[in-house]
C-alpha cells in the first residue's frame, strides 16, 4: 500500500459529511453547551475530525500548520435570520442550517516555505466535506485496483494526492527556493463554499503573495490555485456557474367540487414548467462557450396543493440554471421574467443559493497555467459542467484551475470509488510540477 492510498483510506474512515445534509430527525436537542441559535448534530457531520488529522499529518511532514476558523459564524453573513429555520425545501419546510450548528468547522492550512524570498505561491485547494452517506460507506474497501468509500474521489482522493506530494517534496534536499506552496483543505464546498470564501477574505494575511487587489483580472500574477476535484487528471480552466431560482405562482383556493370558483396555481405553474423546458431550453442551446458548450436549465423540484379536493392557491418550483462566463444572476432573472411576460404568465422569483456561484474562466496563457499544462503533458485547456471552489478563489483574485484524480461520474454515488492508479499518478504529476518550480 502506498502512502497516498493509506492516507486516503484513513480519510474515508473519518466521516466529514456536510451538515447541510443532516436529516431533520437526526438533530439532537439543544444543550447548555450550545447557544440559542445552534443545533446539536451527530458527530459524523462536519469536517473537524478530518481537519485535525490532516493537521497532524502535515506537522509530521515538517510543514507549518494552522487551522483557519470558518464556521459557525454570524448567520446574517449568509442571509439567514437568527432563531429562524432556513426554508430550503420547495414547500418551505425548515431544514438544519449548516451555519447555525454547534460544530467548529475550520480550513486546515499547511505551508512549505522556501529558503529564499517568496516570489510566487502555489495553492493546493481540495475540499474536506462530502455529501451524505450510510455507515457502510465510511469503511474503505479495496477491490480490483479501486478504493471504495464516501469521498474516495470527491475529493479526499485529491486531498491525499496533494498532501502526500507536498510532504514528499518537504523531505527532499532539492526543492523550490523561491516558491511558497500552501495546502488548504477547505470546508463546506458541497453547500455554500464557506471555506473558500473565508480563505479569500483572509488571504492577504496568509501570504505576501495574496495582496488586496480590486481588479481580479490583474490579480496575483505570481499565484496559481490548483483546486482538487475529480477531473481524470486533466487541467480545467473553465467551469459553469450554478444558479438556483425558486419560482412561485399564486392562485385562489376553492372546493374541489367547484374548481371554477378558484384559480389553480398548479395549472399556472405547469405552463411555466413547459415554457422553461421547451422554449427557454431551446434558446439556451444557442448560447455556447468554446470549452463549456451550452447553458442549461433544469426543473428539479416542485410542490403545490394541500389535498385533492382543494384548488391549490400556491405552487413552487426550484430550477437549476447552469451559467456561462459573462452571464449574471440579474441577467438570468430578467430574461426569465421577460419570457413569462411575453406568454402572459406571472411568478415570483427568488434566489435559493446562500451565496453566488459564478462561472470560472481562467486565462490559459497565464505563465503558471502554461507551466502546469506542460508539466503534465496537456496541450490545451478543458472545461467542465460542474461548479466548485475554483470560481470563488478566482473571483477573489486568485487565478485558479481544477485538477485531480478520479472521475466526476463516481462522485455522490452509492458505490463511490477511485482508481488507485489514477490516485498515485495524480500524486506523481503534482510532485513533478512542484519540483519544477523555482
Amino acid at each position: 500500500m502506498t502512502r497516498t492510498e493509506k492516507l486516503l483510506a484513513e480519510l474515508i474512515a473519518l466521516p466529514s459529511v456536510n451538515p447541510a445534509f443532516v436529516p431533520p430527525d437526526a438533530v439532537g436537542p439543544r444543550c447548555c453547551a450550545a447557544s440559542d441559535d445552534q443545533q446539536v448534530v451527530p458527530t459524523r457531520f462536519g469536517e473537524k475530525n478530518v481537519a485535525d488529522y490532516l493537521a497532524t499529518v502535515a506537522a509530521r511532514a515538517g510543514l507549518e500548520v494552522e487551522l483557519q476558523p470558518v464556521l459557525p459564524t454570524d448567520s446574517k453573513q449568509w442571509g439567514e435570520r437568527t432563531r429562524e429555520p432556513k426554508p430550503d425545501s420547495a414547500d418551505g419546510s425548515p431544514v438544519v442550517s449548516p451555519h447555525q450548528i454547534n460544530l467548529v468547522r475550520s480550513n486546515v492550512i499547511a505551508r512549505l516555505l522556501p529558503p529564499g524570498k517568496i516570489r510566487q505561491t502555489i495553492l493546493l485547494a481540495p475540499h474536506l466535506d462530502t455529501v451524505g452517506a450510510d455507515d457502510a460507506q465510511f469503511i474503505p474497501r479495496r477491490k480490483n485496483g479501486r478504493l471504495y468509500g464516501r469521498g474516495a474521489c470527491d475529493t479526499k482522493g485529491s486531498v491525499a494526492a496533494m498532501l502526500t506530494a507536498l510532504g514528499e517534496l518537504a523531505n527532499m534536499k532539492s526543492r523550490p527556493r523561491e516558491t511558497e506552496i500552501i495546502f488548504a483543505g477547505l470546508v463546506d464546498e458541497e453547500n455554500a463554499q464557506a471555506g473558500s470564501r473565508a480563505f479569500v477574505g483572509q488571504a492577504s494575511s496568509l501570504s505576501p503573495s495574496f495582496p488586496k487587489i480590486r481588479d481580479r483580472r490583474d490579480a496575483c500574477p505570481t499565484v496559481l490555485a490548483i483546486v482538487g476535484e475529480p477531473t481524470r487528471l486533466q487541467v480545467i480552466t473553465a467551469h459553469k456557474g450554478s444558479l438556483w431560482l425558486q419560482l412561485e405562482t399564486r392562485g385562489k383556493a376553492a372546493h374541489g367540487a367547484t374548481p371554477e370558483l378558484g384559480q389553480n396555481a398548479v395549472h399556472e405553474m405547469a405552463r411555466i414548467v413547459n415554457l422553461l423546458e421547451t422554449d427557454y431550453a431551446v434558446r439556451l442551446r444557442r448560447r455556447r462557450h468554446p470549452l463549456l458548450g451550452m447553458a442549461t436549465v433544469n426543473t428539479g423540484m416542485i410542490f403545490g396543493g394541500a389535498q385533492p379536493n382543494i384548488v391549490p392557491d400556491r405552487c413552487a418550483i426550484t430550477i437549476d440554471r447552469r451559467t456561462l462566463p459573462g452571464e449574471t444572476e440579474a441577467g438570468v432573472r430578467q430574461e426569465i421574467n421577460a419570457l413569462l411576460r411575453a406568454k402572459r404568465l406571472a411568478a415570483k422569483i427568488s434566489d435559493k443559493k446562500l451565496a453566488p456561484c459564478l462561472p470560472l474562466e481562467t486565462n490559459p496563457k497565464l505563465p503558471l497555467v502554461q507551466q502546469f499544462l506542460r508539466s503534465i503533458g496537456q496541450t490545451r485547456p478543458l472545461g467542465v459542467d460542474f461548479f466548485c471552489d475554483a470560481a470563488v478563489l478566482s473571483e477573489g483574485g486568485i487565478p485558479s484551475v481544477v485538477f485531480g484524480p478520479g472521475d466526476i461520474a463516481q462522485a455522490h454515488t452509492a458505490d463511490e470509488w477511485i482508481s488507485l492508479d489514477s490516485l498515485e499518478r495524480g500524486k506523481n504529476l503534482l510532485l513533478r510540477f512542484l519540483k519544477s518550480l523555482p
